[in-house]
Order: structure tokens, then C-alpha cells, then sequence
């Protein structure tokens, strides 16, 4: 009975040890890898008294979205991510991807021109201004290479390194897939302006961005870039790139527009009211970037299903859409096809065309063409 006491307590012991280890770890890795970004201070925090949106030290959405969970549900989704055998979760091979080059890039002076990296990122070209749209160009939606799945393609339409000057950069919110470290470090010194929701720009400041080149918007705050509008519209989702600074900075959607052009996209979020306001506001909108992908049933309220995708795009009165947050990434256990084929028979129901092109491959805003072509496939 006594050996049996010391093997116990030496387990107990070794246990401890075990944990302290490990939370050191963790304030180590967190404190001096830079892939975490800032924190925001309390002198930043009274600033964001003024916002509707701040309520007791945290951003919250305009309903409850319960974002908590116990332990052992934490455990349970960890467990069935992490070691659930998803059909199809990637591509049986690395996805091909159009390629650009830089000349054609800076030579380009025609009607508004898109051209999807994959997820949620784009280059947009509107009225000769090159606007990156949640720019994340790295192999891993995660602080550390080790931490995440690898792209489905091996090369992007692109090197970062070679993108010419950009006018703007519009960030939604602060998670990895849409904020990244490596590709901001790479971006920055070739970029004039960043605009992101209230908060965010703690992370680009820790990255080296000067503070008077970034803009921070709160929701339904307009401002003007050259002869465009942006606007900072809601969204259902949260924020947070570490345990400890959740809900510290806002989330958001955002509008774009010309004299002529009407565009909106959805950053992440759940489907809600706000996307009919955001139509009734501002709509009817030329096209949609909707966001399409990374759902799950665990986690209802910060996701859209493909379906409530299609329909956001109806609420928000857009003439065409296209579902992004897909083709590059899992982070959910759906097959990597699941998004498309879901919102492509929801949006034959409800009538709602389509834009679905290939990685890379530019496309007009002002074409009629509705690609059918099932690339995917």
C-alpha cells in the first residue's frame, strides 16, 4: 500500500511538473514569437468606450452567440478534429492555380478586375488602385508552421515578394487565416494605407506598420480613399489570437465603392439580421464575396452554413456572388468540396448567380459570364 501511495504521489508530481512546463511554454512562445501580435492597452481600450459595440472590457456581437464552453466539450472538439477521418477533407492532389505575373498586375488600367488567392483573400483593381482584401499568402492559418494543415496548392497565383505597390490593404478581423504575420512583414513597406475594424491595428504596429498608416473603423463608419468609399458594416463572429486577448479587438464586413460599383464583402460571420440591413443601407450590391466554408454544427453562430450563404447574399440584395473561405484550408471537418456544391444547388433555388472562378483566375466585375465549368470536380 505505501509503494503504491509513492507511485501515485510521484505521478501526481511528475503531472504537476508536466503543466508548469507547459504553461511556461505557452507565456514563452506567446511572449516572444511575433506571430501573436500586440495587445491592446487600457489607454485604447477607454477609445473604444465610444462604440456600441464595447461592453465591459470586450466587443460583443448585436446578439448573444454563446462562445463558451466546458472543458470537456473543448476536449470533445479538439478530439474530433484532430483525429476524425474527414472524406475528401483535401484534395487527393495539390490543387493548379492561374498564374500572374507582376508587369501584368501594374499594367492593368481596365474596368474593375478580381483575382482570388484562395479562402478569403483577393487583389482587387478598381479605378487603377490595388486593393488586397484579407491578404493571407502563407502555407498555415496558424502562429507556428507545425500548428496547422498546409494550403491545398503548393504555389499561389503570385509571390508576395513580387506584388507591385498596393494602394490599400482591408482586414476584416484578427484571426490567422485573414491576419498574417509573414505576409504583412513581406507587405508592408510596399503598402500606403491598412484599414481594419477597431483594434486591429495593435497587430500591424507590433508588425512595424506606422501608426498613421492604419485606419480604424467601427461599425457603420465611412471614410474615403481617393475617389472611393469604404464602409465597416457588421458581422456575427469574434476575434482573438491568443487564450488571453479574446474579443480584445472588433470583427467586421465591408463595403467598397465606386461612383459606378457597388461591392461587399462579408469577412466571417455567422447569418443574422445584419445582412439585411447591410443590403437595405447600401444595397443592391454589383457582387458579393460571401463568405462559404469552415462550418460546422459545433460552432452554428460564427459560421454560415452554404445555404444561409446563399440566402446572406439574397438579404444583401447582391447581383451576383461569389463563396469564399473555401479551396485552400481545413478547418472544419466538411469535405473541402462541401461549400461549393452546397451553395451551387442553393443558389439554382433561389436564383442567385454564382461566380465561381479558379484560383488566380482574374475575373471582370462588369462580365456576364457565370463559370459552370465545375473545376472542382
Amino acid at each position: 500500500m505505501e509503494k503504491l501511495f509513492k507511485y501515485i504521489k510521484r505521478m501526481l508530481i511528475s503531472i504537476i511538473i508536466f503543466i508548469v512546463v507547459l504553461v511556461a511554454a505557452y507565456f514563452l512562445f506567446v511572449g516572444f514569437y511575433p506571430t501573436f501580435g500586440g495587445d491592446v492597452s487600457k489607454e485604447r481600450q477607454a477609445e473604444f468606450t465610444k462604440s456600441t459595440q464595447f461592453i465591459k472590457g470586450k466587443f460583443e456581437n448585436t446578439k448573444p452567440v454563446n462562445m463558451s464552453q466546458s472543458f470537456s466539450e473543448t476536449l470533445n472538439m479538439a478530439k474530433k478534429f484532430f483525429f476524425t477521418n474527414v472524406k475528401n477533407g483535401r484534395p487527393k492532389n495539390d490543387l493548379s492555380v492561374k498564374k500572374i505575373d507582376s508587369l501584368n498586375i501594374v499594367n492593368y488600367a481596365d474596368s474593375t478586375r478580381f483575382i482570388w488567392f484562395g479562402h478569403s483573400s483577393f487583389l482587387l483593381q478598381i479605378n487603377q488602385k490595388n486593393i488586397l482584401i484579407d491578404p493571407m499568402f502563407s502555407n498555415v492559418p496558424a502562429p507556428h508552421s507545425m500548428l496547422g494543415g498546409k494550403r491545398f496548392s503548393t504555389e499561389l497565383p503570385i509571390e508576395v515578394q513580387k506584388l507591385p505597390k498596393i494602394d490599400a490593404v482591408i482586414i476584416s478581423h484578427d484571426h490567422y487565416d485573414h491576419l498574417d504575420y509573414e505576409s504583412i512583414s513581406i507587405l508592408k513597406e510596399k503598402v500606403d494605407t491598412f484599414y481594419t475594424p477597431l483594434g486591429v491595428g495593435v497587430h500591424l504596429e507590433a508588425w512595424g506598420v506606422q501608426k498613421e498608416r492604419i485606419i480604424e473603423l467601427d461599425w457603420w463608419q465611412e471614410t474615403t480613399f481617393y475617389d472611393l468609399k469604404f464602409v465597416c458594416t457588421p458581422a456575427i463572429h469574434f476575434s482573438g489570437r491568443k487564450f488571453s486577448n479574446g474579443q480584445s479587438t472588433l470583427w467586421s464586413s465591408w463595403i467598397i465603392q465606386s461612383k459606378s460599383e457597388n461591392i461587399f464583402f462579408s469577412g466571417d460571420s455567422g447569418y443574422g439580421s445584419h445582412f439585411k440591413e447591410i443590403g437595405e443601407k447600401y444595397g443592391p450590391f454589383d457582387f458579393a464575396m460571401m463568405e462559404c466554408g469552415q462550418y460546422n454544427e459545433m460552432w452554428p453562430e460564427i459560421h454560415m452554413f452554404p445555404e444561409e450563404t446563399a440566402q446572406a447574399g439574397v438579404d444583401v440584395r447582391a447581383k451576383k456572388v461569389m463563396p469564399i473561405h473555401w479551396g485552400a484550408f481545413k478547418l472544419a471537418l466538411h469535405s473541402w468540396t462541401d461549400p461549393i456544391e452546397r451553395i451551387t444547388k442553393k443558389a439554382n433555388e433561389l436564383n442567385l448567380p454564382l461566380i465561381t472562378p479558379k484560383i488566380g483566375e482574374p475575373f471582370l466585375l462588369n462580365e456576364n459570364k457565370i463559370d459552370s465549368d465545375n473545376w472542382w470536380k
